[in-house]
């Protein structure tokens, strides 16, 4: 009898045999041109349920395994008990389906129901594990051991829920026997001509209108764009507009806000500037403010999960504050979008002047390809690190007189 049979013909065996199971498995990453091939010529609604309902669990087990080594006192918030919940009830939904018949379209079309009910199940991942952490900090308190596990996990989780959702809505959308009238020519969520300086407008206005809302004034965009493969031509890539529009959303949100805020007693505020180039291997976009810019220092915790500072959703008034909302979370996520297929987010900041956010694309499907996490000795290696002693002399508020040297111990 195969594994799967014997666990499904076995209700006692516990859901952690099947992590188990699947975790011994690596995730399968695909490229954006494999994702617009299987679309767009002779899509196959059973190849891709043979492909998904091995592939789903694999990618779930993965990440659900590096949740165990989450802190105790993490895991047992009741935030962390319900998130663990969803995933372990959605793993078991799907692995439902191994044995299934894959000829049998009323399978098919249950197996689509399953993954639109997963998808919605796990809407509210992100900020239930947001909560988690926010309960877990306000506990317990941290500690830089703490502080780079859970940056690492979080990073991983994060970017796992992103893969998960990209293949479930790719089969969903294209599968569910309707097409999508409003973008007619995309194949589930990518656009295989996603014209760019387009998203960028978007992104840039739906900014500007919350920046009104809550300032009453906003900062304007100046745009330009080059694209070395041809003058004349206009920035068409193959990608997914939310994920793009949501990394432009969420920078366009803070290089407003430190503008306005810089600058408010100003009569005119300097704009905010864009530069849009495509090369033979990247897409690029920076996005440059005026808004006082950070202290380098500061950089990096701008992506840091532990130190985020935003007040939980649930304390503000969302409709008033909507470009303050949310966990602090913005920029470390965007990063993660734009590494998802290959390409990066990055931040320079002038202190006293401003800041520069530079998004880079790659600017060939074949090249987009999926970066997932894998569950193996490497990653367990990296829970499992100390905090030692830094290598390099750290600057001392109150230096020893010259001539005093102590012995290292």
């Amino acid at each position: 009898m195969k594994f799967t049979q014997f666990l499904l013909k076995n209700s006692s065996i516990p859901k952690q045999a099947l992590v188990d199971r699947f975790s011994k498995f690596s995730p399968s990453p695909l490229s954006m041109k494999q994702f617009i091939d299987f679309g767009s010529a002779n899509a196959c609604e059973k190849t891709s349920f043979v492909f998904l309902r091995q592939e789903l669990p694999v990618r779930l087990a993965n990440i659900m395994k590096e949740i165990d080594f989450l802190p105790d006192k993490l895991l047992s918030t009741p935030s962390l008990q319900l998130l663990q919940s969803w995933y372990a009830t959605s793993l078991m939904e799907i692995v439902g389906f191994l044995e299934k018949e894959p000829d049998d379209k009323k399978i098919l079309k249950k197996f689509t129901e399953t993954l639109v009910n997963i998808r919605n199940r796990h809407n509210n991942v992100v900020t239930t594990m947001a909560q988690g952490v926010v309960e877990y900090k306000d506990a317990f308190g941290s500690d830089p051991v703490t502080n780079q596990n859970v940056q690492y996990f979080l990073d991983r989780f994060y970017m796992s829920r992103i893969s998960t959702r990209m293949i479930m809505n790719q089969h969903s959308l294209i599968f569910d026997g309707s097409a999508n009238p409003a973008h007619p020519k995309h194949i589930g969520t990518i656009d295989p001509d996603c014209d760019v300086t387009e998203v960028v407008k978007d992104a840039f206005d739906s900014s500007k209108m919350l920046c009104e809302q809550y300032y009453l004034t906003s900062p304007e965009i100046d745009l330009t764009q080059v694209n070395a493969k041809g003058p004349d031509q206009p920035l068409r890539i193959v990608y997914v507009p939310s994920h793009l529009y949501h990394m432009l959303f969420e920078l366009f949100k803070n290089a407003m806000r430190a503008t306005v805020e810089t600058h408010e007693m100003a009569l005119h505020l300097p704009p905010v500037k864009v530069r849009v180039s495509l090369g033979s291997e990247d897409l690029t976009i920076k996005i440059s403010d005026r808004g006082g810019g950070v202290p380098l220092r500061k950089i990096e915790r701008l992506f840091s999960y532990m130190y985020s500072t935003a007040p939980s959703p649930v304390d503000i008034d969302n409709s008033r504050n909507a470009p303050l909302a949310g966990f602090g979370y913005g920029l470390p996520i965007s990063r993660l979008y734009a590494k998802y297929f290959q390409g990066d987010l990055q931040l320079y900041s002038m202190e006293g002047y401003g800041t520069s956010a530079v998004i880079y694309l790659k600017a060939l499907s074949s090249e987009s390809v999926e970066r997932l996490p894998v569950y193996n000795q490497s990653a367990i290696r990296h829970y499992q690190m100390s905090n030692e002693a830094d290598d390099w002399c750290m600057p001392s508020k109150d230096p020893k007189k010259l001539g005093k040297y102590e012995r290292r111990s």
